[in-house]
């Protein structure tokens, strides 16, 4: 009888569960987004390696609590248990760290000014992050603070207890940093100069602070010390102290704050954002900015754990590159320049990793924001221009981190799926330029451009790290740039060479291992070869994992490979091994390793960019329902709404762009492609919202944590066999209905011509 009981109860339980799908459409978005997700990091093991943001989508200022030390890229951390200010950041991840940045931090009591005795303890219990909305209790002072934010500007609210010792504490950082206390008019001026990447003239982020009480007292303080009776300094560390009246239990302290990369006057300009709007109504409007941006995707017949990663991963995806454009008092888009150090008319964007972001990000971007990678477009010729070669890690400026020249990608990408309004000419010859010239550092340009273009790869033995994965990249970056060529109606003899060199990576397969090797100048292939060796021909990664890494020809592989079999062989494969590597190259643990080793997938490596399309491949030799198994897979055990939720670098919008496209049921293999490539959706009921007015309706009635194989599709209402989409298709407004079932169809999608795009097999 009890064990009757348990069955009866346990099987309440689980109905209970299943009941818990959301049955309608997600009309409020924005209150599914944890900005916590993934603050759960460290050095040695990256749960995301995030931040709570709280700005608005591609904002020119973000701003955080900052639990960390000034200059740490670890500036928030979930296990942290202390505060020590508020911070404007533009920060993309800890390794690449920050620029421009200063912090504010209310006290109560005799003023502290170093950062780790004024920082207050604080719980996550009076924790409360939203996009547009932050608020946090500081214990050690009493003291309520909440931020809400325009693009450029922020209104900060403090709420006191009854005390005669209440202070504001501006930290404007190291570096050189400049501070001014204007009394009569409630205000601190002041920049900060402080950044971690590149080479920049000029450079300062000017700021304004306005606050809505007189202060009775004012310093400067330089260092760790407080200036008895000065109002303004100079110097490489300052800061500014202000302190009001008597303020009763409760009462309120307002500050707005502004900046810009321009000017002093330009940061006024700026704080026009908020105008006379209160707190409430700056907070509103946030919020109203994120729930149109999110709602361009709805959702429906998700859990709320779904729900919750996926608008969490959405919010994610559009907060990458930042605006570095500002509107001067007539309205002209304007910028400084980072490149060269002038102000200057027209947009700019920065903080981007190409390298991370052409793979998924910028795809959702061309499908679902277009008009807003116009402006980037836009940005990317103000770039060229200004700095003589498009950028391929931004930070606000050149970054000399990373490889490839994926810029191609992004700029091909865009003129391939229809974007328009700027001048394409222009970026042609920067792609050109940029394709056959070394730059001013080893992250612009092409490292290695005369072998490669001479030989067809970049040789293991001259001196040049990470050759095979430059080679690799390279080819598939020729072939982006052909199809951009071909779209402009450029000549043959213009495009050929282009052409040629997307089939280089055919010069590093190996056919003794199956697997892409480094080769040497004269032709031999590396010697002492292990393919579990991470770094030394490859990035961040080892030959399992860039193999994969030819988005322009997959077929063309799969023959190298001996044919769909061997293909699909070598696929399985990469689940089956055990998670080994080698660290003769990096000669530590990095935590890319580490993450590949926890999740017990064997030796893909969800948690770097290079193999995360790996999981689409099945579909080019006819068998789908392996995709889809395992993308299922991934995105059940590596994503969730916590702290801990993301299972590697998120990657300014990456590996959340590639949760997003995966729970639709699709993903760009190719960026530079018409096409999506086939998995299954994840939710019964999903709407994409087009800038066009037109709108792609996903529906998938019988979809469950048990039917997760796609047994038929209809496209339109005709039956769609292929394992493919269409960009432009979709972009006349389409309706896909998946018939989803617990067990595979081992019947659909097996012949060739229902394989996607290959350059190889579509070239013919």
């Amino acid at each position: 009888m009890r064990s009757l009981k348990l069955v009866l109860f346990c099987s309440i339980i689980s109905i209970a569960v299943k009941s818990q799908d959301i049955k309608d459409w997600i009309k409020d978005p924005v209150e599914y987004v944890n900005p916590l997700m993934g603050t759960q990091s460290s050095y040695e093991l990256s749960n995301g390696n995030t931040y709570p943001i709280i700005g608005l989508p591609w904002g020119m200022n973000y701003w955080t609590p900052q639990t960390g030390k000034n200059g740490n890229g670890w500036q928030y951390t979930y296990n942290s248990n202390k505060i020590q200010g508020f911070k404007q950041t533009h920060q993309l991840s800890p390794w690449m760290n920050d620029y421009g940045q200063f912090s504010i931090l209310p006290t109560v009591g005799k003023p502290e000014i170093d950062q780790e005795k004024r920082a207050s303890w604080f719980s996550h219990k009076t924790e409360e992050a939203k996009p547009y909305f932050y608020k946090v209790y500081l214990a050690d002072y009493d003291v309520w603070t909440e931020i809400a934010p325009t693009e450029r500007a922020a209104v900060m609210r403090f709420t006191f207890p009854e005390t005669d010792k209440a202070n504001v504490i501006l930290d404007a950082f190291d570096k050189g940093s400049y501070v001014k206390i204007i009394p009569s008019e409630r205000k601190v001026i002041g920049y900060s100069t402080r950044y971690a990447r590149g080479k920049m003239e000029n450079f300062k982020n000017y700021f304004v602070l306005q606050f809505d009480h007189d202060f009775v007292a004012q310093n400067v303080w330089n260092d760790k010390e407080i200036l008895a009776s000065n109002t303004e300094i100079k110097a490489d560390h300052v800061g500014a102290l202000v302190q009001f009246g008597h303020l009763k239990k409760g009462e309120q302290v307002t500050v707005k704050v502004a900046s810009s990369f321009i000017s002093q006057e330009q940061a006024e300009i700026n704080l026009n954002e908020i105008n006379d709007k209160n707190f409430d109504q700056v907070k509103s409007e946030a919020k109203d900015i994120w729930n149109q941006t999110l709602n361009k995707i709805q959702i429906k017949g998700a859990t709320p754990e779904q729900a919750k990663t996926f608008y969490s991963c959405l919010y994610r995806s559009v907060l990458f590159p930042q605006k570095l454009y500002e509107k001067d008092k007539h309205g002209n888009i304007q910028h400084y320049s980072p490149y060269n150090g002038k102000v200057l008319p027209g947009y700019l964007f920065g903080g981007t990793g190409f390298w991370d972001t052409f793979r998924a990000l910028y795809p959702l971007l061309n499908l679902v924001y277009p008009s807003i990678n116009v402006e980037m477009q836009k940005g990317l010729i103000s770039v060229y221009q200004e700095g003589g070669f498009l950028p391929e890690w931004s930070s606000p400026g050149y970054a000399d981190i990373m490889i490839g020249n994926n810029s191609a990608s992004v700029v091909s990408e865009a003129y391939l799926k229809g974007l328009r309004g700027y001048d394409a000419e222009i970026l042609w010859q920067a792609l050109k330029h940029g394709a056959n010239n070394e730059g001013p550092i080893s992250a612009v340009g092409r490292k290695g451009v005369e072998d490669y273009n001479k030989m067809g790869y970049v040789p293991t033995d001259t001196g040049i790290n990470e050759s095979a994965a430059r080679t690799l990249e390279y080819a598939y970056d020729d072939y982006a740039i052909y199809e951009f060529g071909k779209a402009l109606k450029k000549s043959e003899a213009e495009l050929q060479p282009y052409k040629s060199r997307a089939m280089n990576y055919k010069k590093l397969f190996d056919p003794k291992y199956n697997l892409m090797r480094g080769k040497k100048k004269n032709g031999d292939f590396q010697d002492n070869f292990d393919p579990f060796e991470w770094g030394n021909a490859f990035t961040e990664g080892n030959s399992w994992h860039y193999t994969w890494s030819v988005f322009q020809d997959i077929d063309g592989l799969k023959e190298l490979m001996g044919g769909k079999n061997n293909f699909v062989k070598m696929l399985d494969s990469v689940f089956v091994m055990p998670p080994t590597f080698n660290t003769n190259y990096y000669k530590e643990v990095i935590h890319e390793m580490r993450e590949m080793q926890i999740v017990g997938m064997g030796q893909y490596a969800h948690g770097n960019q290079p193999i995360q399309h790996m999981l689409y491949l099945y579909n080019y030799a006819g068998q789908p329902w392996k995709s889809q198994y395992w993308v299922r897979q991934a995105m059940d055990k590596l994503y969730k709404p916590t702290p801990d939720g993301y299972c590697g670098d998120e990657d300014n919008g990456q590996t959340s762009a590639w949760y997003v496209f995966s729970a639709l049921g699709f993903y760009p293999v190719t960026p530079a492609s018409m096409q999506y490539v086939l998995g299954a959706p994840l939710f019964k009921s999903i709407k994409i919202n087009l800038e066009n007015n037109n709108s792609i309706t996903i529906d998938a009635p019988k979809n469950s944590d048990k039917n997760i194989y796609v047994d038929q599709l209809k496209l339109n209402g005709k039956n769609h066999s292929k394992n493919w989409l269409d960009h432009f298709e979709l972009l006349k407004g389409a309706k896909l209905k998946f018939e989803m079932t617990e067990k595979p169809n081992l019947k659909r999608g097996l012949s060739d011509s229902d394989a996607p795009f290959s350059i190889s097999t579509y070239e013919k």
